[in-house]
């Protein structure tokens, strides 16, 4: 049985512009204003990779059959190879 999620209400005061462009974002995304802001706050808050997830990434680390150099220390050396991949062409 799953339990419930407690949601506490709360007040905060925005810019009138930040609200109007969380409006158009929400909507974009067919979601209530309070759900699409609660989903943003919580993928800045828990950012951080579940169990699961960091068991995979640890099994892909350590992996023998992948090429030396076709391992990557996180996205942004991944990208940084495939832009000089695509430069060399």
């Amino acid at each position: 049985m799953a339990t419930a999620i407690v949601r506490k209400p709360i007040s905060f005061r925005l810019r009138e512009d930040v609200i109007a462009r969380l409006k158009q974002r929400a909507a974009l995304a067919n979601y209530s204003l309070n759900n699409y802001v609660e989903s943003v706050l919580l993928d800045d808050v828990y950012d951080e990779p579940n169990e699961v997830t960091k068991a995979a990434i640890e099994e892909a680390k350590n992996r023998k059959d992948y090429p030396e150099n076709e391992l990557y220390s996180s996205a942004e050396e991944l990208m940084n190879a495939l832009n000089a991949e695509l430069d060399a062409e």
